[in-house]
């Protein structure tokens, strides 16, 4: 869906990423654009890592209005910006990228997309034992957002590479002055106890995202009990196998749409000065995702 006819006063706004034609990011912004009446529209851009550089210049030269950016560029970007807000250099990755007359300032609104996913479940996050599996870029935003506005108590970080789950330590312990990361290898059952454990367990990496559904962090469904909390940042589909597992041991699931719609929401607001009509859009894209 295009917000209105293309013509000279056209706005155009895109995702970078590699690959990138798994995105339903140009569904979701050029739907809120049209919502909103405005002269906008949202394209996918397949740039490999080595081609980055380049296309930030011919963004430059076309004066495109703003972009996303995506796996694997978020934390490479940041060396071709003008300036970065503090979140996004805390976390040291950026997802969104506004064009102001040719100076590009980076945002991370990840992070934003994690507060406002999270917020109902604030009280019983505060001051807990939380658990992480992965350690990408979608971890430091989750890591970012757990210390600074829930204030857990203490995080562990699981991932299938322990060296960089223990850079990811490393630097979130430096930087936020958070000392309380533990690091594990990803191996089922031995991660059964330290998921039980947690308050939390968010999987912020992209097994069982569509179309490997069968795939999931755990397999054992005693990693979960009755009122935990079970993130996962995937939403298609909207209920992973790990979602499941969870669901099946009373726990309470959350999949990543909302996430990904208030990250949306924020780059909406950052390149148009509105807001993205959310929950409109947050029901057409559970229709278009129920469809899959």
């Amino acid at each position: 869906m295009v917000s209105a006819k293309i013509n000279h006063n056209t706005k155009l706004i895109g995702v970078v990423g590699h690959p990138i034609k798994h995105s339903l990011s140009p569904l979701m912004q050029n739907l809120a654009f049209a919502l909103r009446k405005l002269n906008y529209i949202y394209v996918p851009f397949d740039i490999p890592a080595d081609r980055l550089e380049d296309a930030i210049k011919g963004m430059l030269a076309l004066g495109i209005r703003g972009f996303n950016i995506t796996i694997p560029h978020k934390e490479k970007i940041i060396q071709y910006l003008e300036d970065v807000s503090e979140e996004a250099g805390v976390i040291g990755a950026v997802n969104t990228v506004v064009n102001e007359n040719g100076y590009l300032q980076g945002h991370n609104t990840d992070a934003y997309g994690v507060i406002k996913t999270l917020e109902p479940y604030k009280e019983k996050i505060t001051g807990a034992n939380v658990s992480i599996i992965g350690a990408g870029g979608a971890a430091r935003s989750v890591l970012f957002s757990l210390i600074r506005h829930f204030k857990v108590s203490s995080i562990n970080i699981i991932n299938r590479t322990v060296a960089r789950a223990e850079h990811l330590k490393d630097y979130f312990s430096a930087k936020m002055h958070f000392p309380n990361i533990q690091t594990y290898e990803l191996m089922p059952p031995d991660i059964v106890d330290v998921l039980r454990n947690s308050k939390l367990v968010v999987n912020t990496t992209s097994i069982g995202m569509y179309p490997n559904t069968d795939d999931t962090p755990t397999n054992f469904e005693n990693s979960f009990y009755s009122g935990q909390i079970v993130f996962d940042v995937i939403y298609n589909p909207l209920k992973t196998k790990f979602l499941e597992l969870a669901e099946s041991q009373g726990a309470v699931t959350v999949n990543g749409l909302r996430m990904f719609i208030e990250q949306g929401a924020k780059s909406f607001e950052l390149w148009t000065s509105q807001e993205m009509d959310v929950d409109e859009v947050y029901k057409k894209l559970t229709e278009e995702l129920s469809r899959t």
